[in-house]
């Protein structure tokens, strides 16, 4: 039998993009100028481009393209092939990963329409095909500046338990779900949290289960 899952609510439905929309707008037009001291500063430290630009499905698997502040150089070995993450990763973007403040032009994304405040987050497009059935139901929303996962563990949980609270969160959208995650997320960049997991300085790739 078909598994029915609840039908989403008035928020979600009619306010939750509004909500979304007046927040990425406001944090670009109040911290406008912190936008203007990373981008100089990554011009600086890493050269051009200053955004990192990354094809990512959303919501409906819909491709988009994500922007953040680049936190890694181009260095390649002799073959023209980039070098592993953690060469890659300097001391300075270390610093925009541990504050967060590589995430900054996804504020863009959002008054685009492409993620929202809260909701899973995007993820790389090769991933598509290598989930199963429950797990493709995280692009029922729109991916997430911040997310469930995010402030219960983010990089220290593996693939399973992610994806689990990513479904759990698409089945129980609330405004007030919403507004205690972000508070969570504030708390979780200050303190600088789940960052790394144990082998990578992200997370190790998924590399899936049984695709159904």
């Amino acid at each position: 039998m078909e598994k029915k899952h609840k039908p989403y609510g008035p928020y979600e439905r009619f306010f939750k993009r509004p909500i979304d929309f007046l927040c990425g707008l406001a944090a670009i037009l109040v911290f406008w100028w912190l936008y203007l001291i990373v981008a100089i500063l990554v011009k600086i430290k890493l050269g051009s481009p200053i955004l990192f630009v990354q094809e990512r499905p959303g919501k409906d698997e819909k491709i988009f393209k994500l922007y953040k502040f680049r936190t890694m150089t181009d260095a390649r070995d002799g073959n023209g092939e980039l070098l592993p993450d953690e060469i890659r990763l300097t001391k300075f973007g270390k610093i925009l990963r541990a504050t967060s403040l590589d995430e900054l032009p996804e504020a863009f994304n959002i008054i685009k329409g492409d993620m929202s405040v809260i909701g899973p987050r995007p993820l790389l497009v090769k991933y598509i095909f290598r989930y199963n059935e429950e797990q493709h139901r995280r692009h029922d929303v729109r991916p997430g500046l911040s997310g469930y996962a995010q402030v219960h563990g983010r990089n220290t949980v593996s693939w399973e338990e992610k994806f689990k609270m990513d479904t759990e969160y698409v089945n129980h959208i609330t405004f007030l779900g919403d507004v205690k995650i972000l508070l969570s997320t504030l708390r979780v960049a200050l303190n600088r949290e789940g960052i790394s997991s144990e082998t990578s300085v992200t997370m190790e790739e998924f590399m899936g289960g049984e695709v159904k």
